[in-house]
């Protein structure tokens, strides 16, 4: 299974916003998609079981689910 250490890569990130069930960060250092093996823009953390995006921009995401939540990577 690919995993995601968001603690590990913590320093490596900037988190732009965090409601306490949802969090975003923006990439500052290059840091890898676990799915894809190249670099993200953004990173957006649930807990939630269910979480409604906006219409797409047309930007490629990919998707990552351990058991504490569900990491989407936007490319």
């Amino acid at each position: 299974m690919t995993a995601f250490d968001l603690r590990g890569e913590r320093h490596r990130l900037k988190q732009l916003t965090d409601d306490g069930n949802t969090k975003l960060f923006t990439n500052r250092d290059g840091v890898e998609c676990p799915a894809c093996r190249t670099a993200f823009e953004r990173l957006f953390v649930t807990e939630r079981a269910a979480t409604s995006f906006p219409e797409n921009d047309g930007s490629r995401f990919c998707l990552l689910n351990e058991s504490d939540a569900v990491y989407v990577f936007r490319h």
